[in-house]
């Protein structure tokens, strides 16, 4: 395990992460640098996977807006590196709206041959870690109600449903989704997650 060391005001990171199935990845924070790492990431990934993403982290500027939100403070991110590629990550995004300041939404995504073993929990665990240092006291997820198992990993998160908003969101075939948002008191979390 590799020592942790405090990056950018946040402890913990770099973190070495062997998981369940023997593959092993570092874990640390979206540093500038990374910008042609996530745009190789966003392209790899199957067309559904990219669906519903709030931007397209496919596109150089949107990937750059992105990085300069984690430099402004609106946003945290820990990425998963393996052999050098990034291969998933997970986000905490803030609203600097005065009302909703200390409300984060988490976006997770996590490349299909890393699937299954653990990674996309342990990165929202990390993104939970950080959201509470940074003082959040809410976060939220969106999906569809088709992503089981996003939900599932939310719900074993200690996430509920708060809403289920119908025709709330297009597919690429202009056809009406629902949306589901869940969402977590951030208040007392570190007890029941174990990153």
């Amino acid at each position: 395990m590799a020592k942790a060391h405090k990056v950018n005001g946040s402890s913990g990171f770099p973190k070495d992460l062997k998981l369940p199935n023997g593959r092993a990845v570092v874990v640390r924070l979206l540093e500038t640098g990374d910008a042609a790492g996530i745009l190789a990431f966003a392209r790899s990934l199957p067309p559904n996977d990219l669906l519903f993403l709030r931007t397209d982290i496919t596109e150089s500027d949107n990937v750059g807006e992105w990085i300069a939100n984690v430099e402004k403070g609106n946003t945290a991110t820990v990425i998963a590196e393996a052999d050098g590629k990034i291969v998933g990550y997970a986000s905490v995004h803030s609203d600097q709206a005065r009302w909703t300041r200390r409300v984060g939404e988490i976006r997770v995504q996590v490349g299909p041959s890393f699937r299954g073993a653990g990674l996309g929990r342990h990165l929202a665990a990390e993104i939970f870690r950080l959201g509470q240092m940074r003082g959040l006291k809410k976060m939220a997820a969106m999906m569809t109600p088709d992503q089981a198992g996003a939900r599932a990993a939310f719900e074993k998160l200690g996430f509920q449903v708060e809403a289920l908003l119908q025709d709330w969101v297009v597919d690429r075939d202009g056809r009406p989704r629902d949306l589901i948002i869940m969402s977590h008191d951030l208040e007392g979390l570190s007890d029941q997650i174990n990153a």
